[in-house]
């Protein structure tokens, strides 16, 4: 199974966070193999399983596990436990709960992790373009302020995710992007507009004070070790997990 895992030690917590890539799950074609998204038309019984096994490799309880119904809206909840019935629509969690795991889905979109390790407290934010654009990003990163945190003190990590290079639009809808986000510009290698989500991503963390952290360079549209909707309308969603260890 293809879990990055990557801990951080503060003086009080320390805090892991893990990406997965699309090896080790049950699921078939075309979801083959791992993957953890509900809702894209796999079997239930497969997305359980795979939600397990990558607990288990991360030293997780399974049932201790936050995952969103993610809308593509900025909307940030605070949480202590996981949901007690469906999960609500938002697109970012943060919380101070040292084990439960904070989960985002993704397959071309940005999931972004963020912590503070002495504050002990961790957020998780689905940002793709509509998400950036509306805040979601600043919007985690102020929920986790209102906890404690502080974005000097604050680690980013932004997973796979398509790469500015493959990520192509209309000049359109680049214009009214970058009139809010206007880092996230950029050219496809066939020369055409493009949005670098990442990029944007960064730069609205660095507004904010949250410089310390880490860019994946995996593109997803271009590595079939994960998952892209871009590349594959039907396919599977691979996660970010973020969690304070016990």
């Amino acid at each position: 199974m293809g879990t990055e895992h990557i801990s951080l030690n503060g003086a009080d917590a320390v805090v892991h966070f893990a990406f997965t890539d699309r090896h080790g799950g049950v699921s078939p074609a075309p979801y083959d193999q791992l993957n953890l998204g509900g809702r894209v038309g796999d079997d239930p019984e497969n997305v359980r399983e795979n939600r397990r096994r990558v607990a288990v490799e991360l030293g997780l309880d399974p049932a201790r596990v936050v995952w969103m119904n993610q809308v593509h809206s900025p909307d940030v909840a605070v949480v202590d436990g996981p949901w007690a019935g469906e999960a609500p629509e938002v697109d970012g969690i943060v919380t101070t709960k040292r084990g439960l795991a904070l989960a985002v889905l993704v397959a071309d979109c940005t999931p972004v992790l963020l912590a503070d390790p002495e504050a002990g407290v961790v957020g998780a934010a689905h940002a793709g373009r509509q998400g950036m654009v509306k805040g979601v990003v600043p919007a985690t990163v102020r929920q986790m302020v209102e906890l404690g945190a502080r974005p000097e003190r604050m680690y980013a990590m932004t997973g796979p995710a398509v790469c500015g290079a493959c990520y192509e639009v209309p000049q359109e809808m680049q214009d009214e992007v970058v009139a809010r986000v206007p880092a996230a510009r950029s050219t496809t290698r066939a020369g055409t507009p493009g949005l670098d989500i990442p990029a944007g991503v960064w730069s609205q963390l660095r507004e904010l004070g949250v410089r310390r952290g880490t860019r994946s360079s995996v593109c997803t549209l271009e590595s079939p070790d994960h998952y892209s909707y871009r590349r594959t309308r039907v396919t599977g969603r691979l996660a970010g997990y973020v969690w304070l260890e016990p």
